[in-house]
């Protein structure tokens, strides 16, 4: 493989001579921040925590767990690494089965979804980028979710999640 002789970084936003200790680590062994019937959801690098840079989270999903519908984002990319088990994933043509070290790719404004049809329990990586707050997301989505459609669709779009069927009836 060749390499171009100019190659684009960008540009940089440290301007030490010598580094400085500011790596985090994180124990496999930490419980989950967050845990329910379905699942539970591990904060691994949030945008507080990376400078808005991205956001890591660990999710494993309970045996049929429903997932995410059909939605996109209009600030950011969200990708899916499947750690282990089987996940349906909407590529926003179809759905395919994401199987233990399979990646999805969703560019901003890329329509996804996510479930786990199995019998087993499932685990992925979802990463966000850049970096947006999404841990009040996953903490009350399920709490909002008892409410009236219309706060469900608030809630959503100040998270930056267009599902598509808050707006299929507007169409009509």
């Amino acid at each position: 493989m060749s390499y171009p002789e100019d190659l684009t970084y960008p540009e940089p936003r440290y301007h030490g001579d010598k580094g400085e200790v500011t790596a985090v680590f994180r124990r496999a062994d930490t419980p989950p921040d967050l845990s329910s019937p379905g699942g539970s959801t591990s904060y691994l690098a949030t945008n507080e925590s990376t400078g808005g840079e991205f956001g890591l989270y660990k999710v494993d999903l309970a045996a049929r767990a429903a997932g995410a519908k059909t939605h996109f984002h209009k600030a950011m990319s969200e990708s899916f690494y499947i750690l282990s088990g089987e996940l349906e994933l909407y590529n926003g043509e179809k759905w395919v089965t994401g199987r233990t070290g399979d990646f999805l790719y969703v560019p901003v404004g890329g329509l996804h979804a996510f479930r786990n049809t199995t019998d087993e329990p499932t685990s992925m990586l979802m990463l966000f980028s850049p970096g947006a707050p999404r841990e009040e997301y996953f903490e009350r989505v399920a709490e909002m979710s008892q409410r009236s459609s219309e706060e469900l669709k608030r809630f959503r779009v100040r998270h930056d999640s267009y599902f598509v069927e808050d707006f299929e009836s507007s169409a009509e």
